[in-house]
């Protein structure tokens, strides 16, 4: 294998329904109908259902091949997650937790717009979606640098925004479900239910506000560089 085809296979786009359905599906479904003492019990329930995402996301972070924030923050959700049951603490500690991880990521969007390396760059501007060099000479002949700088700012607001949203939602969420305590059957069902009603609720609005601030790069872009959104994209997307 080739350096250049051992790094686009590090770079394979991930597929989305196989991470929905280990990091969703396969934890609400083990968790909901696998906690009974007739089965795995809740403890080795929670452990069994927590090692699919957890595995998932070591290897991701494996695969990439360099730190990634985001994906770190996951797989110490998932450590927080099985801490909280396995210690057997206050559920409100759930939606805390749940509360708490994307907050963190949208305070770090936030905080990012003052380096050099702000996080919009890396999920919304990146050259995996974007024929960036292509665009970079457009902003330079059009003379629309200062521009493009202050529409990333207005997506990184955007960005971060999808964040806070899915931050109140996640501890609405939990404080609504999650109500027995931890170590039970009950807890391991509730936090089951939490965990696949999370997309309806939560992805699904998160990801629609995520959606509108790559819209408003994308249309940024294409006024500033005059490029049609053809040669916006990537090649590899064309």
């Amino acid at each position: 294998m080739t350096q250049e085809s051992a790094t686009q296979t590090a770079q394979k786009p991930e597929n989305p329904w196989l991470s929905l359905g280990i990091n969703i599906a396969i934890p609400a479904l083990v968790l909901m109908k696998l906690s009974g003492p007739e089965y795995l019990g809740p403890v080795y329930a929670l452990i069994f259902a927590l090692s699919f995402p957890l595995i998932y996301g070591i290897q991701d972070l494996v695969r990439q091949k360099r730190f990634n924030f985001i994906s770190a923050l996951g797989v110490v959700s998932i450590l927080l997650t099985g801490g909280i049951g396995l210690l057997q603490l206050d559920p409100k500690w759930i939606a805390v937790k749940e509360a708490s991880v994307p907050a963190v990521i949208g305070l770090a969007v936030v905080l990012s717009m003052k380096t050099r390396f702000p996080i919009v760059r890396s999920l919304l501007y990146t050259d995996k979606i974007i024929d960036v060099p292509a665009v970079e000479a457009a902003l330079d002949r059009y003379d629309g640098r200062d521009a493009f700088e202050q529409a990333l700012k207005v997506s990184s607001w955007l960005l971060a925004g999808s964040f806070f949203l899915s931050a109140v939602l996640n501890f609405i969420l939990a404080r609504v479900i999650v109500k027995s305590d931890a170590g039970t059957v009950a807890f391991n069902e509730e936090l089951g239910r939490m965990t696949a009603l999370s997309y309806p609720v939560i992805v699904i609005p998160s990801m629609a506000v995520m959606m509108i601030a790559l819209w408003y790069l994308f249309r940024s872009i294409k006024r500033l560089t005059h490029m049609d959104l053809e040669e916006i994209f990537h090649p590899r997307h064309r």
